[in-house]
């Protein structure tokens, strides 16, 4: 542990040109006792490491001092071409071989180029969770990302979300692909992790089937998974990003299975796209009819539920009369009298009980 330590401390030192104790300390995890013993053990053993006193000093090597030990070990290259999300780091097992990558590479560049990586993290950063909800990291995440990393197959119990009895609310649902009804034991050829919105998915092949496709699986549901010895011969022409972007956009077509016809003002149709599912409303209105006489168009608009469907056309107001199912115009008419209720000129305030029970609907 200590070796490590003071061989980070070197490349610290060579990637910048003066570091206080206490930077080496936040740095290195420890404290600056212990950043003044361990310049001490360098410097007998003769690494160049020199202390300038007073307010304005540190720590420094002198004499153009340059270690051999930039060598990138492979588990440091390839988390260093994900350096980019450290939050991705950190959940997949990798922050710390990222950081000595960093810290390597730092140290290999010239001075001027040192600083660019600092640089660049003050001014971009990518928080992939979405927002109001709280990231939960996968127990098992570290050990499919080692099993991608190094194409070795497992072996893995899956719960799929029929099974789970989520609901709406726990998250986005399961991908098409995934396995059916109740818990399923599996030897996956796991290719590609992919992080979407705070959520954790692994692609992955089932050794058994006959059918050779990819599979979509969410990590947090799996129950168990084990580490196999034996590796698959990865699939060349399986590309990540492509096959993502197919199946996040399958995915995204089979939830909109509700059709509802509306009858827009021109404000509606404009604001549409932006309550709703952007491609299914501008496909709607890009297949409507003209408008009629007073301007509107109808339009048919695929959506997920009811209930989504009554979330996202009551902030549209009149601009949106819902013409069909004739359900959901039933329920829109019961939460407009109750909003009418609420807000008219005869209202009794927050204590109306009638505009609660309208809007309940």
């Amino acid at each position: 542990m200590r070796a490590a330590r003071l061989i980070r401390m070197v490349l610290l030192l060579q990637s910048r040109p003066l570091m206080t104790a206490a930077q080496l300390a936040a740095e290195l995890g420890v404290s600056e006792r212990t950043i003044t013993r361990d310049a001490q053990a360098l410097s007998e053993a003769g690494v160049p490491v020199y202390a300038d006193r007073g307010r304005s000093g540190g720590y420094r090597l002198v004499g153009g001092y340059r270690t051999g030990l930039t060598g990138l070990a492979q588990g440091e290259a390839e988390a260093l071409f994900l350096s980019g999300l450290p939050g991705a780091l950190r959940e997949m097992g990798l922050a710390d071989a990222a950081s000595a990558a960093r810290l390597k590479v730092s140290a290999a560049l010239v001075p001027s180029l040192r600083d660019t990586p600092d640089a660049v993290a003050r001014r971009f950063h990518l928080d992939a969770p979405g927002w109001f909800r709280e990231p939960r990291t996968p127990e098992l995440l570290p050990l499919f990302a080692e099993a991608v990393w190094g194409d070795r197959l497992v072996s893995a119990a899956y719960r799929p979300p029929s099974a789970a009895g989520e609901d709406r609310d726990a998250g986005p649902r399961a991908a098409p692909g995934e396995e059916g009804p109740g818990d399923v034991t599996r030897e996956l050829a796991p290719y590609g992790l992919v992080l979407k919105a705070g959520v954790w998915y692994l692609c992955a092949a089932v050794t058994a089937a006959q059918d050779d496709a990819f599979r979509v699986y969410r990590i947090d549901r799996f129950r168990s998974a084990e580490l196999l010895e034996e590796r698959f011969r990865r699939d060349e022409s399986f590309a990540l990003p492509e096959f993502w972007e197919e199946r996040a956009a399958q995915f995204a077509r089979s939830l909109l299975r509700y059709e509802v016809t509306l009858r827009l003002t021109e404000a509606g149709a404009a604001r549409l796209p932006h309550a709703t599912d952007r491609g299914a409303a501008e496909e709607a209105l890009a297949t409507a009819p003209p408008p009629d006489a007073e301007g509107r168009v109808t339009a048919r608009l695929a959506m997920e539920s009811e209930e989504v469907a009554l979330g996202q056309l009551l902030p549209l107001g009149p601009d949106a009369e819902v013409l069909a199912p004739p359900a959901l115009r039933a329920r829109l008419t019961a939460a407009a009298r109750g909003l009418a209720e609420l807000y008219g000129p005869d209202a009794g305030g927050a204590s109306s009980g009638g505009a609660a029970d309208g809007l309940r609907g």
